[in-house]
This record gives C-alpha cells, sequence and structure tokens, in this order.
C-alpha cells in the first residue's frame, strides 16, 4: 500500500515537472539524480531523503517549502 504522503508529493513533482515542460530525464538531469529514480518518486515508489527533495526543488526552481506545500505531514 502506497503512503498517502508520498503519492502527494509524487503528483506535486509531476505537475511541477510537466508546467515546465521538462521530462523525467529532463528533471533527473537538472538534479543529478537517475531518471528511474524520478519515476519512482512520482508513482510513489520511494521514500525520498531531504537532500534529493532540496535537489529535486533546485532543478525546478522552486523553494522546498512551496514544493512541500500541499504535501500534508498528518497523512501516512
Amino acid at each position: 500500500m502506497k503512503s498517502k504522503l508520498l503519492s502527494r508529493f509524487g503528483q506535486r513533482v509531476r505537475k511541477e515537472r510537466l508546467e515546465r515542460g521538462y521530462s523525467q530525464e529532463k528533471l533527473a538531469d537538472l538534479a543529478h539524480l537517475h531518471r528511474t529514480y524520478i519515476g519512482m518518486i512520482e508513482r510513489a515508489e520511494k521514500n525520498i531523503t531531504l537532500e534529493n527533495i532540496a535537489k529535486i526543488a533546485k532543478a525546478l526552481d522552486i523553494k522546498i517549502a512551496d514544493l512541500l506545500q500541499t504535501v500534508d505531514s498528518d497523512e501516512d
């Protein structure tokens, strides 16, 4: 069963990525992460680290707090 928290975060990453017209590969390149890792995050298959959240936020040119804005930490 996927965590609601991870699902909501993955949805937010996908939304921000698509708004910028980035493919998963492009976002991965900008964030210095593997392209399959981005897909796993978006599908809520990985419990992402804070360091990688920061890399993705930087690649999307968004503040970490803004990237987490719609993620409710009370949900799991």
